[in-house]
């Protein structure tokens, strides 16, 4: 999404940020896999320490997105109600009530990228009132 909006020359009106709903990955980086599959598309990214989103973070922010059901109910589970509607599956804005594929499971990077990508275009689509 980050570079969707850096292409778009957004940088500056948007914040974007990455939390994880469980206490497995923290303080980890990007999963090598997954850096190997952005470096092949050329996407930039930087160092970064996985962190779990908490309760309080729902009031500062527009819209939180969740990959997958498992995410969204995480979600849910950690920020409570949605009386905003803030909270969303990635894909919706793709046309597709489905979850990213998950490439733990699948080990398949570019199909989860893939997902992804589509997701983030209807998402920043969507934000612009395409």
């Amino acid at each position: 999404m980050k570079h969707l909006i850096s292409r778009a020359g957004l940088s500056e009106q948007f914040t974007i940020s990455s939390a994880a709903t469980t206490t497995k990955e923290l303080g980890n980086d990007i999963y090598p896999n997954a850096k190997a599959e952005l470096k092949r598309r050329g996407i930039p990214f930087e160092k970064r320490r996985a962190r779990q989103i908490r309760s309080d973070e729902y009031a500062g922010w527009d819209l939180i997105i969740a990959m997958d059901r498992e995410n969204l109910a995480g979600i849910e589970r950690i920020v409570g109600d949605d009386p905003e509607h803030k909270v969303w599956l990635l894909l919706s804005f793709a046309g597709e009530e489905k979850s990213v594929s998950d490439p733990w499971f699948t080990r398949n990077f570019a199909r989860a990228y893939d997902d992804i990508l589509r997701g983030c275009e209807g998402l920043l689509g969507s934000l612009l009132g395409e």
